[in-house]
């Protein structure tokens, strides 16, 4: 049977009806995989932990979950333009689901607003080549979230940032899929914290899948030390972090995050930028798990966490890697410093050197 995507996956829990226009490119389903060695190397005993790897869907991120909603309820409401102000995947997701619109025969234009200098390269070309159109703009994400919302309230435009209600609906079936694979919640569950809206939505999703009499996740959410606002109870007015993804200053879903983790008995912290990208190295070289950089920092949390005592043993955790590997290219080149002028002869002999390999004869010189 052919898959639809989450929206007929999980229509009964989702604000939709039968004349709900649905926009889908089969979102959803993401693998959860068991990454042995980073539960080894928590020191934690009888830890299980899964990676939610939500960068195959379509557009590589968890996002497209969240957009899928927005853009087919736009259509249903009328809406010819969508708007985001993004860090990177936001701004692919929009414009991957737009163009789908279009290809449904809906008139249907978006415009990603971003900061200039700050958006993985992979991410910019996605929203490019789905035929968005693309603003630059000399400041942060919240200067960028801060335009959109003042032409979306003044103008016939749709927003589709995570102040769209419909993008948290979208996004709390991530909590589906992890308790329809688990057959139950997981005892903790670590993600990156950015804008504030995945925490808010697996949340609500877990609250809403779940009964009250059963487990339900305990939260543990994470920033990057230069752009921890909840952490620290203060705006970061020029947030700084190699996690692209979440460097932003003043959360959306700041409040909602906060009750999330209030309800959920959470724990919310920070990470540095070396935290992260040793945990993001750790992922591909140690379980074979990809993801792009701001992904790994809900795994850097866990060893963080684990590290202060915070994750009992026997416990089951789930992290949720955000965004796909290839988003960011860039960044896993410079972490294995990599010289791309480097080149060798095409001679076999020569190779065998440099890869102090043993020839028939013996050992190579």
């Amino acid at each position: 049977m052919h898959y639809q995507g989450i929206i007929h996956r999980y229509k009964k829990y989702l604000p939709v009806t039968d004349a709900t226009p649905i926009v889908s490119l089969c979102e959803g389903r993401t693998p959860l995989v068991e990454a042995m060695n980073i539960a080894k190397l928590t020191g934690v005993k009888g830890l299980k932990v899964f990676c939610k790897i939500e960068g195959l869907n379509p557009s590589g991120s968890f996002k497209d979950r969240g957009m899928t909603m927005a853009v087919s309820k736009a259509v249903e409401e009328g809406a010819k333009k969508i708007i985001c102000a993004s860090t990177g995947n936001t701004s692919a997701a929009a414009a991957a689901y737009a163009s789908r619109v279009r290809a449904m025969g809906y008139e249907m234009e978006s415009f990603v607003i971003i900061p200039a200098g700050y958006v993985a390269l992979g991410k910019l070309s996605q929203a490019m080549i789905y035929g968005s159109k693309v603003i630059q703009v000399r400041g942060n994400f919240d200067d960028a979230l801060n335009i959109v919302k003042s032409l979306s309230e003044n103008y016939p435009i749709e927003l589709v940032n995570s102040l769209n209600p419909y993008r948290i609906e979208g996004q709390k079936t991530g909590a589906f899929e992890i308790v329809d694979e688990l057959g139950e919640s997981p005892d903790y569950l670590f993600l990156p914290v950015g804008n504030a809206g995945n925490i808010t939505a697996y949340w609500k999703g877990f609250k809403e899948y779940v009964p009250e009499n059963q487990k339900r996740p305990h939260m543990y959410g994470f920033q990057a030390e230069g752009a921890s606002p909840i952490v620290n109870k203060r705006v970061f007015d020029k947030p700084e972090t190699i996690a692209t993804a979440i460097r932003i200053g003043n959360p959306a879903s700041w409040e909602q995050a906060n009750r999330a983790l209030s309800e959920s008995n959470g724990h919310i912290d920070s990470v540095t930028d070396r935290e992260i990208l040793d945990a993001y190295k750790l992922l591909h070289q140690m379980d074979g798990i990809a993801c792009e950089p701001s992904s790994a920092t809900g795994v850097a949390g866990l060893l963080k966490a684990a590290k202060q005592g915070l994750v009992p043993e026997n416990s089951t955790v789930v992290c949720i890697l955000t965004g796909n590997g290839l988003k960011d290219p860039s960044t896993a080149i410079k972490e294995v410093d990599m010289d791309e002028n480097e080149t060798y002869p095409a001679d076999a002999a020569e190779i065998i050197k440099v890869l102090g390999l043993q020839s028939l004869s013996g050992v190579v010189s």
